[in-house]
């Protein structure tokens, strides 16, 4: 039914203009706005072409899951670059992290060669990995 319909995903923010600057200044996102007044949103335009919809929500509680994971070539310059742009990196318990705050499993143990997490200003969070 659904496999030829256009579909993407969403996820919400208390402060559109923030997540406006953030997603297109400090990630370098193509971002979209549209609608007016209560009925202002962004799209997102990702690497690939797919899109995601981000709208303002007055009680908006960050996800407590990766809305979006990002594959890098390079997890160390990537950390270092967005560092640079004013990231902080996220630790979790049960996930041994460098001094950068990245995840490296160890060999055998499959999964990316390394990930890392920072947040949103909403406080959504958002990985770096490298597969």
């Amino acid at each position: 039914m659904f496999g030829e319909t256009t579909a993407y995903s969403s996820f919400s923010v208390d402060d559109l203009d923030a997540a406006r600057h953030f997603y297109g200044d400090t990630l370098g996102l193509t971002v979209e706005d549209s609608g007016t007044g209560d009925m202002r949103m962004l799209f997102l335009t990702l690497p690939g072409g797919a899109r995601v919809f981000v709208y303002p929500k007055e009680d908006h509680a960050p996800a407590s899951f990766t809305i979006l994971n990002f594959e890098v070539d390079d997890i160390d310059r990537a950390v270092d670059d967005l560092v640079g742009r004013g990231a902080t990196f996220e630790r979790y318990p049960g996930f041994e992290a460098d001094e950068k705050g990245v995840v490296r499993p160890g060999e055998g143990e499959g999964g990316p060669k390394g990930i890392a997490w920072f947040t949103d200003p909403a406080g959504n969070v958002i990985a770096v990995m490298q597969s």
